[in-house]
């Protein structure tokens, strides 16, 4: 620990802590437009200049200098900074004068009005005129994508997006040309960025050079409401905040979870608020004479009820959807278990994972933050970069810090940092379990190997015998006490909790796909689930939120309440339980998903014991109790799959679960950002192609 006094405060921090870092710790406020904590220094606008007590004659930029170079006084006193000095003083506002040089008067039309740190820094730390009368230089605007909005002339070249891109999104597409008053930033070619992750630029830019595309001139945001909530576009379950004007959603932002994302969304959760909008089922529906029509909720619950009591328990059966939150799930589970219903199922890829197995055996063991220490990493048919960008992009951190060895079974793919590809198939898998393979030996050395197995590996006839296999490269006999490196990246938000719940088939019940099968159920319950196709014959009942594919094969259709319209618990792929917080409501006549079941079982004959949400999670939480414990991560035994024999691996390559990064979900293919983002991606493979 290194020692120094801070405007007259004594503090004690790490010797390789910067003079910012070290000001901050002794509660001095330091403004700044270039330095971020997770970027690396660049130490441009020198906003941060303090004062230094036997160093240079000048003040000096608190960003770049570390206290470990401060000389202590004459007589061993600790080094003295004062970030309040009249030389201080004096330098910030001179600085803000140059940087005022030529950013243009367009306050009032500028979409980072009133969260923009250049306003803020220039109320407090400005003067209120300026001794520059030239013309103000002018940039053209580029084109980086449709997702970021540029106005170039008002950037003050921090290159925090430039940093941006290259160190956290790996897709080093944006540069500086030019010198001086010529310096611009750009693309190079003025093409659209590739990068999942761009719109972080967005809230790291000081300025309003780069704003949302899609947002612009929507509103200002003293105008909206705010809701901390979770997202559930993949499984990684980031921290959010959801902005809404009215009933409908304005935008969504990221917010901070150290253990989780950081401070970084993907795109599809920043930008997915226009399929909030469209395509939405606001009022029952039952088919007549093969046509859809209106109806009323009392008439379409009476048509429900009338099939399921009309039908042999055996032939019915409920499939849940990748986006159903945990109150739901158990509502529903609750109310076919009263019926006797067993055909149960959460899994609608067909993925072999069992909660029989232990918790175990379904969750990313290593836990997201757990990455940070991997010396070891393996994939199994997995793309994080499409499947959970935000993962994929602590992973490059991670290999950005060294000393790391990637591999990857599956589908070729450009992961954003180095990896080793060691073939698509089983018979890779296979040579890595027998030793036969460089790789292998890395694992085994390894004190903490990371061995992740993704969905679309565990989607398939041999699911449980790779699922094996991975489980025996992760439990290596180097392998430090305490470390569990078997971890599943799922891509369904629903599904670690839906598994948590048991929800799957009863013994010598029918699983989703053979559900789906022709002639396999008389009625079929879908809660939200649209990434399956029931065969003809079948009566379905389909409660949602989009018309989407669940909704066109339905013969009934209750609406639902999409993810920011309810309060809802989702747990995470590492298994951290978190609730979602009801921004808006839904549209129309559409009701929260729980409360459409409990109104259902009063149909049904068959009511269930709870008339409010609260009800309903006290019951959640004496059945499971874990589902209480927020933001913590239930602690699970380690998996035994020794029983499952690798030698029973097919020889089929992987194919990744996620093809299309931007059209995964309901919500996502109402989204016309999201359509005109997969158009542009296919464009440039094929390009690419060609």
């Amino acid at each position: 620990m290194t020692k120094l006094i801070v405007d007259g405060a004594e503090v004690d921090v790490p010797a390789e802590y910067t003079i910012l870092q070290a000001c901050e710790a002794a509660g001095a406020e330091i403004p700044r437009f270039c330095y971020h904590e997770r970027l690396s220094i660049a130490g441009n606008c020198r906003m941060c200049l303090v004062e230094v007590k036997g160093g240079p004659p000048k003040p000096v930029a608190s960003c770049a200098m570390g206290v470990r170079d401060l000389r202590p006084g004459p007589n061993g006193e600790p080094p003295v900074v004062s970030t309040r000095s009249p030389m201080v003083k004096k330098a910030r506002e001179g600085v803000m004068e140059f940087l005022l040089i030529n950013h243009p008067l367009d306050c009032p039309i500028c979409d980072q009005g009133g969260e923009c740190d250049l306003q803020d820094q220039a109320m407090a730390y400005g003067v209120s005129g300026s001794r520059f009368h030239e013309n103000k230089r002018a940039v053209e605007d580029k084109y980086i994508g449709p997702l970021v909005k540029t106005t170039m002339t008002r950037c003050i070249h921090c290159t925090r997006c430039v940093r941006f891109v290259a160190e956290v999104a790996g897709v080093a597409e944006m540069g500086a040309i030019g010198r001086g008053e010529d310096m611009e930033i750009t693309t190079y070619l003025e093409h659209a960025m590739s990068s999942e992750l761009q719109g972080n630029v967005i809230d790291l830019c000081p300025v309003g050079a780069l704003t949302s595309k899609p947002y612009a001139f929507q509103a200002r945001p003293w105008e909206l409401s705010k809701t901390e909530s979770i997202d559930v576009m993949d499984a990684l379950g980031s921290a959010i905040r959801v902005d809404a004007r009215g009933r409908e959603v304005m935008r969504i932002l990221p917010r901070v979870n150290e253990d989780v994302n950081e401070e970084w969304i993907s795109d599809k959760t920043r930008f997915i608020w226009d399929g909030l909008r469209t395509q939405r089922l606001d009022r029952p529906y039952v088919r007549e004479n093969g046509r859809l029509r209106p109806a009323s909720w009392p008439e379409a619950l009476a048509k429900v009820a009338e099939k399921i009591k009309g039908a042999d328990t055996s032939r019915v059966g409920a499939i849940v959807g990748d986006l159903a939150a945990v109150e739901e799930i158990f509502a529903l589970k609750d109310l076919f278990g009263r019926l006797g219903v067993t055909n149960l199922d959460c899994r609608q890829d067909g993925s072999a994972l069992d909660p029989a197995l232990g918790r175990a055996s379904y969750l990313f063991n290593a836990t997201v933050s757990g990455i940070d220490r991997a010396d070891a990493i393996l994939m199994i048919g997995t793309n994080p970069r499409l499947e959970a960008p935000v993962l994929n992009a602590r992973i490059r951190k991670r290999w950005r810090q060294g000393a790391l060895r990637v591999g990857l079974v599956g589908e070729r793919a450009d992961l954003t940092y180095g990896v080793e590809h060691l073939g698509a198939g089983t018979a890779s898998l296979t040579e890595l379990v027998e030793g036969k393979s460089g790789f292998a030996d890395i694992l085994a050395k390894a004190a903490r190997p990371l061995v992740i197995v993704g969905a679309g590996a565990l989607a398939r006839e041999d699911g449980l015998a790779v699922l094996a296999a991975a489980a025996k490269l992760a439990s290596g006999a180097s392998v430090e006490a305490g470390w569990n490196g078997l971890s599943v990246l799922h891509v369904a938000a629903s599904r670690v909790g839906a598994l948590d719940l048991g929800f799957v088939p009863g013994e010598g019940a029918k699983t989703a796909a053979e559900m789906a099968a022709p002639g396999a159920l008389d009625v079929a319950f879908l809660l939200g689930a649209d990434e399956i196709e029931v065969a003809p014959g079948a009566f379905v009942v389909y409660l949602g939120t989009h018309g989407d594919r669940g909704a066109h094969r339905a013969d009934v259709i209750l609406p639902g309440a999409a993810y920011v319209e309810k309060s809802g618990t989702y747990v995470n792929t590492e298994g951290r339980v978190q609730v979602a917080n009801r921004a808006t409501f839904p549209p129309g006549e559409g009701r929260e998903d729980w409360a459409i079941l409990r109104a259902l079982s009063d149909a049904l004959g068959a009511r269930l014991p709870y008339d409010s949400l609260q009800q309903l999670r006290a019951a959640l939480y004496a059945a499971h109790p874990h589902f209480a414990a927020v933001d913590e991560i239930a602690a699970a035994e380690p998996a035994d799959l020794s029983g499952y024999a690798v030698g029973s691996l097919s020889g089929e390559a992987f194919v990744n679960a996620v093809p299309d990064f931007h059209l995964t979900n309901p919500i996502a293919r109402a989204s016309a950002i999201m359509a005109e983002m997969s158009a542009l991606k296919r464009g440039s493979l094929a390009q690419a192609a060609e």
